[in-house]
């Protein structure tokens, strides 16, 4: 059977569709390529791609649509909620079908080097990918965002893998990797006070001794007037997401706050949501195979 890659390309415009269209239509059309999904939204002013296809197949396409993001998205007119330091701003590859970490890491890295040599757009390797572990957290890289990108990058710990050693005018910095499957979900709470938000993120996440593979920060809904907690899953096997809303839930009581609602960005592995529903149904001896989809 042939190698299967997902690559779920994260691009700095959620706003303009008329842009998003451009780069999402570099996905279509192409031989052993299947654009799977994109969403976009206005507050983090983002925009998510979802693409398989045979690794080298990809790989090309996202080149292209790395082409079409530079031309197309300025960042020194870009604002929005979610932080960014580039008009392409990561770009992971992950293994799906007889494909392994490995595979992905080096079609990773032959993008990675395209993207510098065509676009003169520097970048960073990141997760699996990273040459040195404090690249390794995609957060450590893009602290300073695109405006302080250009200063930090003077400094010799922070030197891009590829590219020139300082930002592209307009197109910032780009960080490109290979992962394991990562689950984008945002928890919604009936305040609009972003403190409280920003707090349980501060609980929950990782790097402040939460949940080991849980990033999260704290984000307004402004068309909703809502704080939002937006989660990075990025090892759903080993931190459920029923255990990590059932947590913010508990520290939101702790304001007086309630959770109204919750979002998965992009699209999520079927094994994560059947996780949540053995939980909160309390399904006994329940097996994968039971599913009528898994079975056709």
């Amino acid at each position: 059977m042939n190698q299967i890659m997902e690559c779920i390309p994260n691009f700095s415009e959620g706003r303009d569709l008329e842009k998003v269209e451009k780069i999402a239509g570099t996905f279509r059309a192409k031989e052993q390529v299947k654009l799977l999904d994109y969403s976009t939204d206005k507050d983090h002013n983002r925009c998510v791609i979802t693409a398989v296809g045979e690794p080298e197949a990809l790989r090309d396409a996202v080149i292209e649509a790395v082409g079409t993001a530079t031309a197309l998205i300025d960042m020194t007119k870009h604002d929005g909620q979610h932080p960014r330091m580039g008009a392409t701003d990561v770009v992971p590859f992950v293994p799906v079908r007889n494909c392994t970490l490995e595979d992905a890491d080096r079609i990773a890295k032959e993008t990675a080097a395209a993207i510098a040599d065509r676009y003169g757009v520097p970048v960073f390797l990141y997760e699996k990918s990273a040459t040195a572990s404090h690249r390794e957290n995609l957060a450590n890289i893009r602290k300073g965002q695109f405006e302080g990108m250009a200063e930090k990058m003077k400094k010799p710990m922070w030197r891009p893998d590829f590219g020139p050693d300082t930002i592209h005018p307009t197109a910032g910095v780009t960080a490109v990797g290979a992962r394991m499957p990562l689950v984008a979900f945002n928890i919604n709470l009936n305040t609009s006070d972003l403190r409280i938000a920003d707090e349980i993120a501060h609980r929950i996440r990782y790097i402040n001794g939460g949940f080991r593979f849980v990033k999260s920060m704290g984000v307004m809904l402004e068309d909703r007037n809502l704080a939002q907690v937006s989660i990075n899953m990025t090892d759903y096997t080993k931190t459920s997401l029923y255990r990590v809303f059932e947590t913010v839930k508990m520290e939101a009581q702790r304001w007086g706050v309630n959770v109204v609602g919750s979002e998965i960005i992009g699209l999520t592995p079927m094994a994560a949501l059947v996780d949540c529903a053995e939980y909160y149904l309390r399904i006994e001896n329940f097996r994968m195979d039971q599913i009528l989809e898994t079975r056709l």
